[in-house]
């Protein structure tokens, strides 16, 4: 326990100062393993390194990041949008329901929570101001219903959770289906309830012709989630595989059928995609390290016995463990959290009876709540920074739909069949 204490603040004080996070867990591993084993376990490093990057299912990570970007700069988002607003805008604050709606559906492609809020939240926060909502309110509608995105399949903390846990990617995408339609339909009753508290607007009376004429410009995205989580889930396809057909899927409806995408789009798709993968996989690799050494001096076996003294009734462990990624989630992005804290949390997950894939979709909430909460909190940053709005007024406004996120995780911690009903009626 004091090994794990030691080497997580000294972790964290690098982080406080500004070092980056794969970094400061490089250094402290390398450290570690200088201290305990001395000069000889030096040759071993770039071993581990090289092997915790090469995990074949984390190939989907830059394969989902580029289909969602192509998306993005292909006009896909746009009719996304446009046909929600053809569902929803009829309503009183209908383009909130409409960044609730869109969101649902961009989830079904991007896996990225700060994917979604960017791509989204560029064409409907403006138009929710424009509309003479406030700024705040539209930078925290958009924020929360970002974190549809990392519930809702596919999800790419769930990738990286189910690597670092060992357990099915297919199991995940299939348990976060009903909690993240459970969250788009709470958030929209805030937003209902927030709409009447603002006197906001309507938009055009509701168009049954609308609806149909948005629907066909809106096919092809709509066949994009089909393809994607139809193949997965039937079994023709794995996750990784599943990640590559939609890359090509999106590059053919950008190219052949749309034809908005353009080779400077494409390669600034790429560029993006690779940026982010290069920040994900760093990580992956130095979390490796740390990782080994943790293993190596049995530290996740004493975290495990210490919490089972004190305690061995899974439900008081999953609290416990609540806090503990909740308080992550305020100062981690959540992929750091997932590989600094997964391989560690395991083996006392395993020892009190919990399913790894019900404490996964745990996991995956809370770090979605952890994008909404400051200091770090990427996805809100995203959204008050389009919004032009202070992260303060935001935060205020977005406490009420953090309420639903919040009773999301409680629901899925303690009525595990929430999440865990559709997986064991399919694979189980």
């Amino acid at each position: 326990m004091a090994t794990m204490l030691i080497l997580f603040g000294a972790v964290l004080a690098l982080v406080l100062l500004n070092i980056p996070i794969a970094v400061s867990l490089g250094i402290v591993a390398v450290v570690a393993m200088l201290a305990s084993h001395g000069l000889d376990s030096l040759p071993n490093v770039a071993l581990v390194v090289y092997n915790g990057a090469t995990n074949f299912p984390l190939l989907a990570i830059p394969l989902f990041i580029l289909a969602g970007a192509i998306m993005n700069a292909s006009g896909i988002s746009r009719r996304l949008v446009a046909f929600a607003s053809s569902l929803f805008g009829w309503v009183r604050g209908g383009l909130a329901h409409v960044s609730i709606g869109s969101s649902l559906f961009f989830a079904e492609i991007s896996g990225s929570a700060v994917a979604d809020v960017a791509a989204l939240g560029s064409i409907l926060i403006p138009g929710m101001k424009a509309k003479g909502y406030p700024g705040a309110f539209a930078a925290a509608v958009m924020s929360s219903s970002a974190t549809l995105a990392v519930i809702i399949p596919p999800s790419i903390p769930m990738i990286l959770y189910a690597v670092m846990a060992e357990t099915s990617v297919v199991q995940m995408f299939v348990a976060g289906i009903v909690p993240g339609i459970l969250g788009a339909i709470g958030l929209m009753s805030v937003a209902s309830f927030l709409a009447r508290r603002y006197n906001l607007p309507r938009e055009e009376a509701f168009s049954i012709q609308r609806v149909g004429k948005t629907g066909r410009e809106a096919l092809w995205a709509f066949a994009l989630p089909i393809i994607i989580l139809g193949g997965i889930f039937g079994g023709v396809v794995t996750a990784t595989e599943g990640a590559a057909l939609a890359v090509l899927a999106a590059l053919f409806i950008g190219l052949v059928v749309y034809r908005e995408l353009d080779v400077k789009h494409l390669r600034a798709a790429i560029m993006e995609g690779g940026v982010q993968t290069a920040v994900v996989m760093l990580l992956v690799a130095t979390s490796a390290l740390l990782g080994t050494y943790l293993t190596e001096v049995q530290a996740p076996q004493a975290l495990a016995k210490a919490v089972s003294d004190f305690t061995s009734n899974k439900w008081v462990v999953l609290a416990l463990l609540n806090v503990l990624f909740l308080f992550l989630g305020m100062f981690l992005h959540s992929a750091a959290a997932i590989i600094l804290v997964i391989p560690i949390v395991m083996p006392l997950v395993r020892s009190v009876g919990i399913d790894p894939v019900h404490f996964g979709l745990i996991v995956t909430v809370n770090l979605g709540i952890g994008q909404q909460t400051p200091p770090v909190a990427s996805v809100l940053m995203v959204a008050s920074s389009i919004a032009k709005a202070s992260v303060w007024d935001v935060s205020k406004v977005n406490i009420w739909f953090i309420g639903v996120l919040v009773a999301v995780l409680l629901l899925v911690t303690y009525v595990p069949v929430t999440g865990l009903g559709l997986v064991q009626l399919f694979y189980r």
